[in-house]
């Protein structure tokens, strides 16, 4: 138990290094206030001395620590901190940029409440075993991940999240800080999207490709798969049970599944591949320079996302799944034939119980 917590600065790690956001020379101090609440300063490095400030210059000191923290605020990452319990004291704007969240709906709240519902790579529920905040709030140790969060709107957002402890002034740990920051491929994006609206190819529901647009990407892939030798695969995906959707809560909802569905699905493209929507509830994947224990991997995670991830109605997530078809394309493939063998594998996940991949 700190004394004077009033007057105890903790020191941050100038916000786990994040290329330079804040000048050389300045840090992060958070000050535990008598109510166990934490608060950020900001702390600049001191002006050059001119002449003697007034006693009236010290009321800019409010102004000051305004400025202090909309200086986090400024900030494109997320950065949140917690007490040693693990609450949320403190949410910045790039916090809510990336997760739909606002401060008022994170602040107070556990990490363990898991309204993130944080996963990795494998699937793993990262909020109930495996966590790197609750790590480095039991040992102090600095922890780097790349994870995916559940963003308000339902779908996947990968992110790299880094983690620092906060301890007192006597080196006792009395919470952690995190900064987390978007790593899909955003410039390929901005660049894609540039492309499909320039060329009308993309599909006005969703926002990804058109069929005619995954149609022309499916021949030049068979092309390089015939003069280059590459390894190409094509996954065929439908959302399953997706009528039943529509039934029970109506086609805007709908739409908003197929929505979230195409925005988790993106996010997990790397950069190179590319994503269309074949027709309905049906899209078309394909993905570059891969072996066959690769795509599987990344059919794998995509399944994984789609059903670790919720469309927000009301006070309830709805939750869908997706099957897949996984295949290569071939030396002799038409677009025809290669698009009828991922077809008819993602028939077979269909018919082996849906929620699957396979590969053929």
């Amino acid at each position: 138990m700190v004394k004077d917590i009033a007057a105890a600065p903790i020191s941050g790690e100038a916000l786990l290094d994040q290329g330079g956001a804040l000048g050389q020379n300045q840090k992060v101090e958070i000050l535990i206030l008598p109510d166990n609440r934490l608060r950020l300063e900001v702390c600049m490095p001191d002006p050059p001395v001119r002449e003697p400030r007034s006693t009236a210059a010290t009321s800019s000191d409010d102004t000051a620590l305004s400025f202090r923290e909309k200086l986090l605020d400024s900030l494109f990452d997320g950065v949140y901190f917690v007490d040693q319990e693990r609450r949320i004291q403190y949410w910045n704007q790039g916090a809510e940029r990336l997760t739909g969240y606002s401060a008022s709906e994170a602040v107070g709240k556990s990490c363990f409440d898991n309204f993130l519902m944080h996963v990795n790579e494998q699937g793993c529920a990262l909020c109930r075993g495996g966590c790197p905040l609750a790590g480095t709030v039991a040992d102090g140790e600095r922890r780097e991940a790349d994870v995916y969060l559940r963003h308000k709107l339902g779908h996947r957002v990968p992110v790299t999240v880094r983690v620092a402890p906060i301890a007192d002034s006597e080196g006792h740990i009395v919470g952690a800080v995190e900064v987390f920051s978007d790593r899909t491929a955003k410039k390929n994006v901005e660049r894609r999207v540039g492309e499909l609206e320039n060329l009308a190819f993309r599909d006005a529901l969703t926002g990804v490709p058109s069929r005619r647009y995954i149609e022309l990407k499916v021949i030049q892939a068979i092309q390089e798969v015939e003069q280059f030798d590459r390894r190409v695969g094509l996954l065929m995906i439908d959302v399953d049970h997706f009528k039943q959707v529509n039934d029970n809560y109506g086609h805007d909802i709908g739409d908003d599944a197929l929505r979230s569905v195409c925005n988790t699905l993106t996010h997990a493209l790397r950069s190179g591949d590319t994503i269309g929507r074949w027709g309905g509830e049906e899209f078309l994947i394909i993905v570059t320079d891969v072996n066959p224990a690769s795509l599987q991997m990344f059919a794998e995670r995509c399944r994984m996302l789609i059903a670790e991830s919720g469309i927000p109605v009301g006070t309830e997530h709805i939750r869908v799944t997706i099957s897949l078809g996984a295949t290569f394309m071939k030396d002799g493939d038409s677009e025809q034939s290669a698009i009828k063998r991922a077809d008819e594998l993602m028939y077979k996940s269909k018919m082996s119980g849906r929620n699957r991949v396979t590969i053929g």
